[in-house]
């Protein structure tokens, strides 16, 4: 047994396809599964039933692939460790993102970290919170950006930044006139919503909750963007809330819209997160390090709420 042969063997298992693997693998089709077919043979088991388009697991396959997944990560981990003494920073690093945050973060730190460290292959991939906690647990993934606390027993949380909530009002809204604004103003059967899975609409839902805006399910309208929200508020559609890195780019007739909180204001906490496992640990800090000293430059706020996007909490 070897561990290429287990790293053959998790490639089949997620792509469920021979030919698919060996690509991804970067090895010709017969080579892998001549290896997958002697680690079978060694072991006197099926571990794919190739009877089956797409190929599937067998059931102690299954348990041979979690149990794989766990020795390839600790081989990695030998690798981390002589990449750490030597002080080596570089290789593949996958980092995922959440939507309602790579639009406005990525621009902000991409060109400093790559001309910083250029040995990294940064591989950038935009899912929802929900595929970032499991692409972590299954090691699909290296680290992500997301609104946090997700209390996760296995996941490390390292905040990036805190970023306020704005309120986008139209001229002829009800709340148009007000100074600042306060959760209590906010009704949930007026605020346009992003589409169920964006953690930044379960943040709104958890901010709106008060007696008097008890119910949830009333919602007009949602939508994928905050583009769209912010056209929906202009055709009298109701008012929206928007993260503050969102506005900075408005133009100045949309500019006349927003309304900041009364402070403490309402923030999403925006963390670095990762596997408690620590892989690759030495490109997460200086993933850490850039994020943190190009977007300070962005937001100063310091007297803030803490939103979470879970479980309708609010962190002091």
């Amino acid at each position: 047994m070897t561990i290429t042969q287990l790293q053959y063997v998790l490639a089949v298992a997620k792509y469920q396809n021979f030919t698919l693997a060996a690509e991804k693998s970067f090895v010709t089709q017969p080579t892998l599964s001549m290896q997958v077919q002697k680690l079978e043979d060694e072991l006197d088991i099926q571990i794919f039933d190739r009877s089956k388009k797409p190929i599937s697991i067998t059931e102690v396959g299954q348990k041979i692939v979690e149990q794989a997944k766990n020795i390839v990560n600790e081989a990695d981990r030998i690798k981390d460790i002589v990449d750490q003494e030597k002080g080596f920073i570089g290789g593949e690093y996958v980092l995922g993102i959440i939507p309602t945050i790579m639009p406005t973060l990525l621009p902000m730190f991409l060109k400093a970290f790559i001309s910083k460290f250029p040995k990294v292959n940064l591989v950038i991939k935009e899912q929802s919170t929900d595929t970032l906690i499991r692409n972590l647990q299954d090691g699909q993934i290296d680290a992500a950006i997301a609104a946090t606390p997700l209390e996760i027993e296995f996941i490390k949380e390292r905040p990036l930044y805190y970023e306020p909530f704005v309120g986008y009002i139209p001229q002829q809204h009800r709340l148009a006139n007000i100074e600042k604004l306060t959760p209590e103003d906010l009704d949930i059967d007026d605020v346009l919503l992003l589409q169920d899975g964006h953690c930044f609409r379960d943040g709104v839902i958890n901010l709106c909750k008060s007696p008097k805006n008890s119910v949830v399910d009333h919602f007009r309208l949602q939508s994928g963007s905050f583009e769209t929200l912010i056209n929906l508020s202009n055709e009298g559609l109701g008012m929206t809330l928007l993260p503050y890195l969102n506005t900075l780019d408005l133009d100045d007739k949309k500019k006349q819209n927003l309304k900041h909180f009364e402070t403490p204001s309402p923030a999403r906490e925006v963390s670095l997160i990762y596997h408690k496992k620590e892989l690759k640990i030495q490109i997460t800090n200086a993933l850490h390090e850039v994020i943190t000293s190009v977007v300070r430059g962005a937001i100063a706020f310091q007297d803030v709420k803490i939103i979470s996007p879970i479980n309708n909490k609010i962190k002091a």
